[in-house]
């Protein structure tokens, strides 16, 4: 049978990262095995769902690639469906008109929790002969009152639930809207989902759903409950560590790939390898090397993977992003050096694209003001003989590229009798207005010869005050 996987978020939130791990997941089992993988909207919670979110997590999951093999799926618009099997399993005797009043099932927790018992329903109307005409039922499942259910999880392993411990869920409200536990199973079985690979919170669903299954003679599906991913200081993971909307993380300027990379090593390793290419994770991912334990979210190492990513990946790849970095901050990248130029000259001193972005700034805008601490150590008034040298020797460079123009500040240190350093630092601060950038000519080079020596001015009516 061909594997069949579904990732099946709902819409009341944006899309974070465990999500994400999740569809992750889901994609790459059903990539590795030649299968298929599907987007379901759990949008049935018609109060707290948006179409902001909708849109939120199909964009997200677009940026990333995990794109699915057909159009979402949308539970709002399937139920007919859900009506027509829950008409099913009351004429089976699967399921029941509950006339319960909410009075009625307060009193019942309430006695229970007396006892000292776990709260739930004890099935009094399971038997009939309850009908009230003053009171909208609700559907309920016939749980089975004996025996056992086991889910052999491909991640946990075998649980065994006692069916003497799940009560008869409610399967239809009384508005008739169905319930979560209801849907998912008629979704996944009209879906031929073969793998339910989801969150572990979900595990005390999964007896339920596997009975429901059962009365309707259908076969449950495999499933694999991934353990959670906690904050680094080991609580659940929350904003603050990071579980924001996964295209923020578009907006810092982590890259798609690097992104997966990480999120798939956050529970699932192949020997010591940290760095993998998207082709790599479909070969070797398999549930079979995912961990029971909690994952722990890291951000610095995050950073450090989409590092990896930014080295590893094509300069032409990498282009378009740095584009779109560039005009998230106003700034118009035709108006600078081209941009693989600054790709190649910045990438091993970015962590994220939006790094790039941050030092390139003074390639394709005037800067505001110099960093005054480097401007306090470099533009002295020792440094302006420096600079009025290196004006006039950089003026006069026919060929504006790397080698002339680091043969030019070298011939100005050579006869001010200085290191090289003392000569090319004041240039840097000037032209940059920071201490730091790649090689002298690299930087000369992306800042062009009109700004150079306008900037070198610049700096000369900073020294004289």
């Amino acid at each position: 049978m061909k594997v069949r996987t579904r990732f099946a978020p709902s819409p009341t939130g944006y899309l974070h990262i465990g999500s994400v791990r999740t569809a992750l997941y889901a994609w790459l089992y059903a990539r590795h095995h030649g299968g298929e993988y599907f987007l379901r909207i759990e949008d049935t919670d018609r109060e707290r769902s948006t179409q902001e979110a909708v849109d939120a997590i199909i964009h997200g999951l677009d940026w990333l690639g995990l794109t699915a093999d057909a159009p979402p799926i949308f539970q709002t618009q399937r139920f007919d469906r859900y009506r027509e099997i829950i008409d099913r399993l009351l004429a089976s005797g699967h399921a029941y008109r509950c006339y319960c009043t909410r009075e009625e099932l307060d009193a019942m927790r309430a006695e229970a929790q007396a006892r000292g018992e776990k709260p739930r329903y004890d099935g009094r109307c399971r038997a009939g002969g309850r009908e009230r005409a003053d009171v909208a039922p609700t559907v309920r499942f016939k749980t089975p009152l004996e025996g056992e259910t086991v889910v052999d999880d491909l991640v946990k392993g075998r649980i065994v639930f006692d069916n003497a411990e799940l009560d008869d869920l409610v399967i239809a409200r009384s508005d008739g809207t169905p319930t979560y536990n209801f849907t998912v199973v008629v979704d996944d079985m009209d879906m031929r989902i073969t793998h339910v690979i989801r969150g572990d919170d979900h595990v005390n669903n999964t007896p339920r759903q596997i009975n429901i299954f059962r009365a309707l003679g259908a076969e449950p599906p495999a499933y694999a409950h991934l353990p959670m991913i906690h904050g680094p200081d080991g609580t659940k993971l929350s904003k603050r560590h990071g579980a924001v909307n996964v295209l923020e993380y578009r907006q810092m300027g982590y890259l798609p790939s690097a992104m997966l990379n990480y999120l798939a090593r956050l529970g699932w390793s192949h020997g010591d390898q940290e760095i993998f290419t998207l082709d790599e994770l479909i070969r070797l991912f398999d549930l079979d090397r995912v961990s029971r334990s909690a994952a722990s979210f890291d951000p610095m190492k995050l950073l450090w993977v989409n590092q990896q990513h930014i080295l590893r990946t094509p300069t032409a790849e990498l282009v378009p992003l740095l584009a779109e970095q560039l005009e998230r901050r106003g700034l118009d990248p035709a108006d600078g050096p081209p941009l693989e130029r600054t790709v190649e000259a910045l990438r091993e001193r970015s962590q994220t694209m939006a790094e790039m972005a941050e030092r390139a700034h003074c390639y394709y805008q005037e800067f505001e003001a110099f960093d005054e601490k480097a401007a306090e150590k470099h533009l002295v008034p020792a440094a302006r003989e420096v600079l009025e040298a290196l004006k006039a020797a950089l003026a006069a460079v026919p060929d504006w590229s790397e080698k002339p123009l680091e043969d030019a500040v070298a011939g100005v240190a050579e006869r001010l009798g200085l290191k090289l350093g003392k000569v090319a630092q004041p240039l840097r601060v000037a032209v940059t207005g920071q201490a730091a950038s790649p090689g002298i000519g690299t930087t000369l080079v992306l800042v062009g010869r009109e700004r150079t020596l306008a900037r070198i001015d610049r700096a000369l009516g900073r020294i004289a005050g």
